[in-house]
């Protein structure tokens, strides 16, 4: 599995924080720690009963994904910008079918 290393642009990085800010306010995400790395971040959170951290962390995830993907597609000068968007329809692919063979078998 390859990993992306999407978090070198301050670009894609930042839509992460503001992501990580926007749920802090309006969704009572308690942001303790965080560290972004170059393909991956940490994080110790924690949130109140609801929404749940969960029910928080999909949402964030979903929204900062998608939005990620925008900003790749939409930046010319990226000079990685096929490779990456490669990476991540590969990376669904896989996640769709282990998912489809653990309903299965499930």
């Amino acid at each position: 599995m390859q990993w992306a290393d999407v978090f070198t642009r301050k670009q894609y990085a930042d839509i992460l924080l503001d992501s990580l800010k926007f749920c802090q306010k309006n969704k009572g995400l308690r942001v303790h720690a965080w560290c972004i790395m170059p393909n991956h971040v940490h994080f110790i959170l924690s949130a109140s009963s609801k929404p749940t951290l969960s029910d928080i962390l999909r949402d964030l995830k979903k929204f900062s994904s998608s939005e990620i993907i925008k900003a790749i597609k939409a930046n010319a000068n990226e000079s990685r910008q096929s490779w990456m968007l490669y990476i991540f329809k590969s990376a669904v692919s896989k996640t769709v079918a282990i998912t489809i063979i653990n309903l299965a078998t499930g």
